[in-house]
């Protein structure tokens, strides 16, 4: 179905015509004076109007496209049944530590989380996801859509650092506590993914579980990083620990008073653990929606326009332009 976005501005088509009326009418005498300008002759005005069917279609061209032409495709019926995931992803400056192994290369967490969350992301068909990116403070990026793609791209664009270096967690769960608070009839789950500790925020992240608990939103936490890694040093390799700083207690306690679970993620394989749980929990039903995809067509009579205006630039033969009068 073709149909215009803006039709009211084709009430605009006539528009130079009564400017060529006023034009004319303000013609006195052959001439039409005006302060500073030189006079301008009826002889001179009809230079200008050799080509009237060129000049009319080129307005109509660029007036359609101003109007925004679109095609609506038939409908699509959303799901009906589903859940509303909040998956919020901690974007500290720890993040970069390279532990992780993927596709049999050594990368910082961050890549990993990028990799197996946006997939987890697309999977989530007929679920309504949202992004909360964290790490000074926290950020919604994106609010509960089931524009699964979006979601998963934002995640993907995301860099670390780009919301500071520290971590705040109790934030991050606030914030998807004021999210979910306009929902009604809905699972209200959140996926926390953090390496590190609370550092940073205006409110303690036990204090935040708490009021999550009462809203009735279960919070699974991911506590992400390796418990070893080795490294060259001047007296040889040397074995560390680089998930020292991850308070997997608070987490814990975190999942236990949302009636979540906590996981340890140390490589791809165990972050995928929170596949399956998520799809334990029981849909939900939702009112009935309907999508028409779209399409723009603007770009096609702006495009036939500029042609136009590039032929009349250059010069077109006047037969051509005018058309054949009998």
């Amino acid at each position: 179905m073709l149909t215009l976005a803006w039709p009211w501005l084709l009430l605009l088509l006539p528009l130079p015509l009564l400017l060529r009326r006023r034009v004319q009418t303000a013609v006195s005498g052959g001439q039409l004076q005006l302060p500073g300008i030189r006079a301008y002759t009826p002889t001179q005005a009809s230079r200008h109007q050799q080509r009237p069917l060129a000049q009319w279609l080129l307005w109509v061209l660029l007036l359609l496209a101003v109007a925004r032409p679109q095609w609506l495709g038939d409908a699509i019926e959303l799901p009906t049944q589903g859940r509303d995931l909040m998956v919020a992803v901690d974007l500290s400056g720890s993040m970069q530590i390279e532990d992780m192994v993927l596709e049999g290369k050594t990368v910082d967490r961050f890549s990993v989380i990028q990799k197996v969350v946006s997939d987890f992301i697309e999977r989530r068909a007929g679920d309504r996801i949202g992004l909360i990116l964290f790490a000074d403070a926290a950020y919604l990026q994106a609010p509960l859509t089931q524009d699964r793609r979006s979601v998963a791209r934002y995640l993907t664009e995301a860099q670390i650092g780009l919301v500071g270096k520290q971590t705040a967690i109790g934030d991050a769960i606030a914030l998807a506590v004021k999210r979910f608070d306009n929902l009604e009839n809905s699972n209200r789950v959140l996926v926390l993914l953090t390496d590190g500790s609370n550092n940073a925020g205006n409110i303690e992240p036990d204090q935040a579980a708490a009021i999550a608990a009462k809203r009735q939103i279960t919070i699974y936490t991911v506590g992400v990083g390796a418990d070893v890694l080795e490294r060259r040093s001047l007296f040889g390799i040397e074995r560390v620990n680089p998930s020292a700083d991850l308070d997997e207690a608070q987490l814990q306690r975190i999942a236990d008073t949302t009636h979540g679970q906590y996981f340890r993620a140390r490589d791809p394989e165990e972050l995928e653990q929170i596949y399956h749980e998520i799809d334990k929990l029981q849909p939900v039903s939702r009112e009935p929606l309907t999508y028409r995809p779209q399409a723009e067509l603007f770009y096609w009579p702006l495009g036939l326009a500029f042609m136009l205006a590039l032929l009349l630039s250059v010069g077109i033969p006047r037969p051509i332009l005018q058309g054949r009068s009998s």
